[in-house]
């Protein structure tokens, strides 16, 4: 029987974000089917040492720290002439790593997570490959570069030109190119001119068992009646903007209907631009916290206002699963296969935002319907089980796995 070597730019577990949630579910799905082996990165000595229940079921895990500091892999980039996104993540470890776990164990399959480690596949490997690019990360880097000006806006148009050629070319030597929805998949279609024979839609799940209020005892802002929440990680740059437009432009008009608004920023790594939001028009920056759900549980409205935004947003997921009406902007919604006034609200503009707010805030039926729909949405399609069904056979595998010995 074969085995698979996934690789994936962060430590899979614990899943406390968005990608890492995404990859810990793709490696455990895998890791039911087949022996698999794991190289990744970690940011430090805390995370590559922390533990995982079924880390011993691994046919064996190498994690390297990542130290290149950004402007070295810039430096390295504008010398290469490649993207920042991949000499950041280059690594003479893990070459060395994928080139000794192919020569000595049976690897059928290389499963890529995340574009940044496609540059570890070996020209040398005959066996399948299966990249997961989540989100077409240069339509991003695009983004970033028509909405910005001076030398960042030049960095982001040349990132988001490179990542391009370099996407197709890794999805051309891919059996299966994988996105997060079909919007995704589509457009990498329209902008690779690759056929949708091997570029596939797989979604993200939801934990419904996890994602509950029973037994979650709500946060408190302390006189706070009408509670709006924001989550995701705080140094992202599409949040930092969705949060810096949220409280600048939108909550003024929220506070004008009512005085006693709070909107809520939870997440871990607060960049200074976050920071300085705090007490300033009704936004408190909680920052990291230990269980986000009881901060969804206490929230009356959360809001998605992301302005750039790809794939399928886990902070709308999660909410929904709650049973919590969401806010949310045009591509915050893009993905999710939910309906506009019946799962959730989508606002067109920042307008749109204040207005559908202020609804929400002043009925509680409306809202509390809402939510209730939203969370049925999600337990009759969103599972991860649903959603991985058909990863082992895309990898070549459909067989239970034979649990490997950690290395």
């Amino acid at each position: 029987m074969g085995e698979i070597l996934f690789l994936a730019h962060r430590v899979p577990w614990p899943p406390n974000r968005g990608d890492k949630i995404r990859s810990y579910h793709f490696m455990q799905k895998l890791m039911d089917s087949a022996p698999v082996h794991v190289a990744c990165f970690a940011d430090d000595e805390a995370e590559r040492q922390m533990d995982w229940a079924r880390k011993s079921e691994l046919a064996s895990c190498e994690i390297i720290i990542r130290q290149k500091p950004k402007w070295i892999g810039g430096i390295e980039a504008l010398a290469t002439g490649k993207p920042v996104s991949l000499t950041c993540f280059d690594s003479a470890e893990i070459h060395a790593h994928v080139a000794h776990v192919i020569a000595t164990r049976p690897i059928d399959c290389i499963f890529v997570f995340s574009g940044q480690m496609a540059q570890f596949i070996p020209a040398s490997f005959d066996g399948r490959v299966v990249m997961d690019f989540g989100d077409v990360d240069s339509a991003k880097f695009e983004s970033y570069g028509d909405d910005g000006s001076g030398p960042m806006a030049w960095i982001n148009r040349r990132e988001g030109r490179l990542l391009r050629a370099f996407e197709k070319h890794i999805a051309e030597r891919a059996d299966f190119s994988l996105f997060v929805s079909d919007a995704e998949a589509r457009l990498f279609c329209l902008r690779s001119g690759l056929s949708d024979e091997r570029v596939k839609a797989v979604g993200n799940g939801i934990d419904a068992s996890f994602y509950t209020s029973l037994d979650v005892k709500p946060a408190s802002l302390g006189s706070c009646n009408s509670l709006i929440l924001f989550t995701g990680q705080m140094d992202y740059q599409p949040n930092v903007q969705a949060v810096e437009s949220f409280s600048q432009e939108v909550m003024p008009e929220i506070l004008s209907r009512f005085p006693d608004a709070r909107f809520a920023i939870v997440g871990r790594s607060r960049t200074e631009r976050v920071k300085q939001l705090d007490r300033k028009n009704g936004t408190v920056v909680v920052g990291a916290v230990d269980d986000i759900r009881s901060w969804i549980v206490a929230a009356d409205v959360v809001v998605a206002p992301l302005r750039i935004a790809r794939g399928i947003q886990n902070k709308v997921l999660e909410a929904m699963a709650m049973a919590k009406p969401v806010v949310a902007s045009t591509c915050a919604a893009e993905g999710i296969a939910a309906v506009n006034g019946e799962h959730f609200l989508i606002a067109q503009s920042i307008g749109d935002e204040a207005d559908m707010v202020c609804q929400l805030l002043g009925d509680g039926e409306r809202a509390k319907r809402l939510g209730e729909q939203a969370k049925q949405l999600i337990d009759g399609h969103y599972s991860w089980e649903m959603q991985l069904a058909d990863l082992p056979s895309l990898c070549g595998f459909s067989e239970p796995a034979v649990a490997g010995a950690a290395g």
